[in-house]
């Protein structure tokens, strides 16, 4: 068996899904326009700069969580998937996601992006396993605090690694082990995995992959 990693914004999705949660909750009227677009707009660049302090960036992206009832979550995120998300992901993704499946991969996507966002996303490819952001709960409200390892650059490997050894295995365990991302932030995975490929990437990414002869291919 072979292990399949996907990163999920900007490399399976033709967009970043925390922040188009942001803006769909803004353009709801959801939250303020003024000061959110502002902040997520100015987080969104920092993550494209390398920049990003994740925990600064949590604490304002999962404050909407805290905010509002399980329900009415549900039934907002039921429109983002209609309205934003199924028309940002391609058929070639699809493709992409479908070959790995069927050939017995053990398929995961690992997205620094919460659980809430991408959970229906992941079940969107018929991708079995998520690791993402979590989200702490207190009964069934979220607190707007993370639970855990934000699973963010070296954060995804550690994530990754544990996922693996509940399962009683090891990264170095698979033939071939791929990891499908678009971004710079992502090279700490990246260069652990047998089959590194850049998706679409980032500036920064490109150089990285052209130096070192990764696979690049486009999904748009």
């Amino acid at each position: 068996m072979n292990l399949a990693l996907f990163d999920l914004d900007n490399t399976l999705l033709a967009c970043d899904s925390d922040y188009e949660w942001g803006q769909f909750l803004v353009d709801r009227g959801v939250i303020g326009r003024e000061d959110y677009e502002s902040q997520n707009a100015a987080f969104y660049e920092q993550y494209k700069a390398g920049t990003l302090d994740i925990h600064e960036f949590l604490g304002f992206a999962l404050r909407p969580l805290a905010a509002h009832a399980p329900g009415e979550l549900d039934r907002w995120h039921a429109d983002f998937m209609a309205t934003r998300i199924r028309p940002a992901i391609g058929a070639p993704a699809r493709e992409l996601v479908r070959g790995h499946l069927a050939a017995g991969d053990l398929c995961a996507v690992v997205t620094a992006t919460n659980s809430f966002v991408t959970g229906p996303i992941a079940k969107e490819f018929g991708v079995p396993h998520l690791l993402a952001t979590e989200p702490e709960r207190s009964g069934d409200r979220y607190t707007g605090r993370v639970a855990g390892i934000p699973c963010f650059r070296e954060g995804k490997s550690q994530r990754l690694d544990a996922w693996l050894a509940a399962q009683g295995r090891a990264l170095r365990d698979f033939p071939v082990s791929t990891f499908y991302s678009d971004s710079h932030n992502d090279l700490p995975l990246l260069e652990r995995v047998t089959r590194p490929v850049a998706v679409d990437p980032d500036e920064k990414l490109a150089s990285e992959a052209g130096r070192r002869g990764w696979l690049v291919l486009s999904l748009r």
